[in-house]
């Protein structure tokens, strides 16, 4: 307080002290000037210009009006109690209002209506564009392991409720390395298996060689019939939809060093209304619209 009182003291000291010059009128010119010259030009000794010196007190005057009224002075809180903490809980508020009125409506809306809501949907794509599309892709068609949305094959399930698990908690999909356990004859073998169960062209002596090692090492996961389990997240290898893609490169690689895959929780990032429109929205990518 000391040190602001005698800043401000100080600057009003100066300022008045400089506003009058005393000037001897004695008709020399250099009397009237400060003496410096600079490429021929010689400044005057002359005191700031009225307006110039005007804001200058205003300046002055604000400082005073401010510190009466805001904390800036030492201990003293302001006459209004302004505290960084209450306008950051205000904007809080103010926006926790507008969040309100802007989901909330929708939010005791069940999915399979919120879908024929246009305006609903648009919001949705708008945070699917700025959460999901980086991986997913602007029109959740998926990228190389990460899954298409638009159709009907789903990892863990399709439905409102299991879309909006995997939103709000995330999905942690996991396959072991069995190169150095099976050695490489056995994982060509159980490729070529794998091959024939989605009716891919395939080595039909090798494929007969690694049913039986499919059951005993992979069956666990995808199911004895290798259409996969939403329980742990094992894709169906019968379709031909595929994940890190389908070419016989590729299958040997997945079961030669494994995959590893996870999809972020964004619960601590998205309010729930805001989650479950998004479930809507990624709910409709695949929805039957004739049925």
């Amino acid at each position: 307080m000391i040190l602001t009182s005698m800043c401000l003291a100080l600057v009003c000291w100066v300022l008045f002290a400089n506003r009058k010059v005393a000037v001897k009128d004695d008709g020399q010119d250099e009397n009237k000037t400060t003496g410096h010259v600079y490429d021929g030009i010689e400044e005057y000794d002359n005191p700031l210009p009225r307006w110039w010196f005007m804001l200058f007190v205003g300046t002055l005057i604000f400082a005073a009006i401010y510190l009466v009224i805001y904390p800036g002075f030492g201990a003293y809180k302001g006459v209004i109690g302004w505290t960084s903490v209450k306008q950051l809980e205000a904007e809080q508020e103010a926006a926790r209002e507008d969040h309100t009125k802007t989901y909330g409506v929708y939010s005791s809306m069940p999915v399979e209506e919120l879908i024929h809501d246009g305006r609903a949907m648009k919001m949705g794509v708008r945070l699917f564009a700025n959460n999901c599309s980086v991986c997913h892709g602007a029109d959740g068609g998926g990228n190389f392991g990460f899954p298409n949305l638009t159709d009907k094959d789903w990892l863990y399930g399709g439905s409102p409720e299991e879309i909006q698990a995997s939103i709000t908690h995330g999905r942690s999909g996991a396959m072991p390395a069995w190169g150095e356990i099976l050695g490489e004859e056995k994982v060509v073998a159980v490729a070529e298996y794998v091959m024939s169960l989605s009716g891919m062209d395939h080595d039909a002596d090798l494929a007969e060689q690694g049913a039986g090692q499919f059951q005993s090492t992979c069956a666990a996961c995808h199911g004895p019939d290798g259409k996969g389990q939403k329980l742990v997240g094992a894709p169906n290898l019968t379709d031909s939809i595929w994940l890190y893609e389908g070419s016989r490169e590729a299958i040997q690689q997945a079961i030669r060093s494994g995959r590893k895959n996870q999809m972020p929780a964004q619960e601590n990032k998205l309010r729930e209304e805001k989650i479950h429109l998004l479930t809507a929205y990624v709910y409709s990518l695949s929805y039957d619209y004739d049925k």
